[in-house]
């Protein structure tokens, strides 16, 4: 009996633990005043050594380097020119450029919110009014309420989504 009986609780708690894995945890778009850069800007020399790489013979090894890139290194420099922060306690990352003259991230605002799939991982898509695009990735399903991505620029609640 008493075997019976701990086999029995051992399975009640086992089909407990799979009830609460499946409980849908809402995530946020963050407040980008607590961002913080997690990795250094690249040095002059290395954007010029990626560039002169990206867009050399060796170019055929990239899947097709963008023409204007190529033909104008301060273009190209704009866009490699940045290094990525994380907000929302580490789980959103984000590039942010590092040319001079452009403000850090702290008083952007969320404007918009947008889901995305590539392969297995689920990709929540948080844009702010300066233009920059912070993301969540997660190998759980998401799902936006009806209404939350429209409501999003004018009420910084409804930039969430629901993950299980």
């Amino acid at each position: 009996m008493k075997i019976r009986f701990n086999l029995l609780a051992l399975s009640s708690l086992y089909c407990t633990g799979f009830a609460t894995a499946a409980v849908a945890e809402t995530i946020t778009c963050p407040s980008l005043a607590s961002a913080v850069q997690i990795a250094t800007c690249p040095a002059e020399e290395e954007i010029k050594f990626t560039y002169s790489g990206y867009c050399s013979d060796n170019a055929r090894m990239y899947d097709k380097p963008d023409d204007q890139l190529c033909t104008n290194y301060a273009l190209y420099r704009s866009m490699k020119n940045n290094a990525l922060w994380e907000a929302g306690e580490g789980r959103f990352s984000g590039y942010v450029s590092c040319e001079p003259g452009i403000k850090p991230p702290g008083q952007a605002k969320v404007v918009s919110v947008k889901l995305g799939k590539q392969g297995s991982v689920s990709r929540m898509i948080c844009s702010y009014d300066t233009g920059l695009t912070f993301s969540y990735r997660t190998k759980a399903t998401c799902a936006i309420a009806a209404g939350d991505a429209e409501q999003c620029a004018s009420d910084v609640a409804a930039c969430r989504a629901s993950c299980e």
